[in-house]
């Protein structure tokens, strides 16, 4: 039997980045995790609509998340900088059990947040065990080194990517996301390039890594999660490659991961559905 959700004050949370376009009105079954780690019936979930400038998006979030029978739910108006010292959104993220940040610019989410006390807060939370999930946007910013932009539909080049500092819940993994719909492979091995310790997380739309406190990630979704582990290159043009130069880049591995399939980002192995009895289940509606 699998143990209980990780309770606060031990290890770190989940941290749950989703590729975008995820389902949000049939299965949920992204969502539907996150609620029941969250706590359910008991969670207390804080959504975090910066990354967007639509009106809707909190609001829809909070209808979704309360259809799955979360016990709250709220989300923070923060559009500027200066919301971000608001006392009460602090307490709010002091009390939450899941928190989730949406789609929209990286770059808006990030000049807002990065580096006032709600930043603070939510890498805090994730540290004593809370949950933190992010979709699009909101899952480019959970790395150390953020995406920030970069053409689709290009092979490895020189200045094909451009990257900005992320929110740092984790710093061994790079993430892109829309992944296979835009085409995004060329960007992301050049960012793998650019330092190889970093491993590359590639997410399509309505799919997630559900990366646990062991550094272990499972794929729920309906698409794929890209994995690109560069640690083990044999010859890399990166270092003299001239402006817009194509690259060359030998000894890579590359792993596709579908539903179910595990990924150890310590010990750098994909493990397919069948072959992970020695990890646990994430837990589901009704478990």
């Amino acid at each position: 039997m699998c143990p209980a959700p990780v309770p606060e004050n031990t290890q770190r949370g989940f941290i749950i980045p989703i590729g975008g376009g995820e389902d949000r009105e049939r299965e949920r079954q992204i969502h539907r995790r996150f609620v029941d780690m969250s706590g359910g019936a008991q969670a207390d979930i804080i959504v975090i609509p910066t990354a967007s400038q639509l009106d809707e998006t909190g609001p829809d979030y909070h209808r979704i998340f309360s259809d799955l029978g979360a016990g709250k739910v709220e989300y923070l108006p923060i559009a500027r900088r200066a919301d971000c010292d608001n006392p009460q959104f602090a307490e709010m993220l002091d009390r939450a059990t899941g928190i989730f940040m949406t789609g929209g610019n990286q770059l808006r989410l990030s000049t807002i947040i990065g580096g006032t006390l709600v930043a603070q807060k939510i890498r805090r939370r994730n540290a004593a065990g809370i949950p933190v999930a992010g979709t699009s946007a909101g899952a480019s910013i959970m790395s150390e080194h953020m995406v920030a932009g970069g053409p689709s539909n290009s092979s490895p080049a020189e200045g094909n990517i451009s990257l900005a500092p992320g929110m740092g819940l984790t710093n061994a993994v790079i993430i892109d996301q829309h992944f296979t719909q835009r085409n995004r492979l060329g960007r992301l091995l050049t960012a793998s390039s650019y330092n190889p310790f970093l491993i590359g997380l590639g997410v399509d739309e309505d799919t997630a890594a559900f990366i646990g406190p062991d550094n272990v990630f499972e794929v729920v979704g309906s698409g794929t999660v890209t994995v690109v582990d560069a640690s083990q290159l044999t010859h890399s043009s990166m270092w003299d490659a001239s402006a817009g130069e194509a690259l060359s880049l030998l000894g890579l591995r590359i792993d596709v991961l579908g539903q179910g399939c595990r990924y150890d980002l310590t010990a750098r192995q994909a493990y397919p559905p069948d072959e992970h009895a020695h990890f646990c289940s994430l837990p589901v509606s009704g478990d």
